[in-house]
């Protein structure tokens, strides 16, 4: 039997969330504009994170002594299996949609305070690209959120680890922010031999009402959704395997 609770937040999703004419409102009601990249003017707060990146990098250098044993993206979150299937992008929670990793912030203590700082932070962690992996060209569903990438660890040369956002190409650099819309079409790219490691952000979009409103009630249609719950399932078990070698 179909469970009505989770086919209403599925059906509501698609209303709320998908459809160009929503995203041309979203856009029309965007208060940073409508556009590929961002400044880091335009938020804040990423000033605070760029002037504190290194004693993140420092928490991070830790996580990393365990690479290995750090959770595949589509172990965590499934429906990224159409984008990544191999164990070359790692990743480590702190937030995602109202789920807080409570043992990886504990072990994170002055990033997380970093994080707590930040408002409307919907997503979380550090994304870590292994040597010669490649994220194929793909996109976000949700035009309501802006992603954002702070540089900690990139290896050069800097034209081999990049990222192609609709017809333009960027490049990471350490300590500094690149804030985009992941709406666009997007590909990334580690050609190096080193890792190369971000704190990826997920924050809603700053928006005029009404649009405001919508955007919040798809945020919470996504934070109760079965993806969202599976996925901290997923983490959960992730974490008790990972305090038991």
């Amino acid at each position: 039997m179909v469970n009505p609770a989770n086919f209403l937040v599925k059906n509501l999703e698609k209303t709320v969330l998908s459809g160009t004419w929503l995203e041309d409102l979203v856009a029309k009601h965007s208060l940073v504009g409508d556009s590929m990249f961002f400044e880091v003017e335009q938020f804040p707060w990423a000033k605070d994170l760029e002037a504190n990146w290194l004693t993140i990098r420092k928490e991070l250098d830790a996580v990393l002594d365990r690479v290995n044993d750090l959770p595949n993206y589509q172990q965590i979150s499934t429906r990224q299996a159409n984008i990544t299937d191999d164990n070359r992008w790692k990743t480590y929670f702190f937030y995602a949609f109202g789920y807080k990793a409570e043992k990886n912030c504990q072990q994170c203590p002055e990033t997380t305070k970093l994080l707590d700082k930040i408002p409307n932070l919907k997503a979380a962690f550090f994304s870590i690209l292994a040597p010669h992996k490649h994220i194929p060209e793909h996109r976000g569903k949700h035009k309501g959120l802006i992603r954002y990438h702070l540089g900690l660890k990139i290896p050069e040369p800097q034209s081999a680890c990049r990222i192609r956002v609709g017809d333009r190409v960027a490049h990471w650099e350490e300590g500094k922010s690149l804030i985009f819309d992941d709406t666009f079409l997007h590909e990334a790219w580690n050609e190096t031999d080193d890792y190369r490691v971000v704190l990826f952000l997920d924050v809603a979009r700053p928006l005029r009402f009404p649009m405001s409103f919508v955007n919040w009630l798809a945020n919470r249609l996504i934070a109760a959704s079965p993806i969202v719950q599976e996925a901290k399932e997923n983490h959960e078990s992730w974490q008790r395997q990972f305090e038991n070698r």
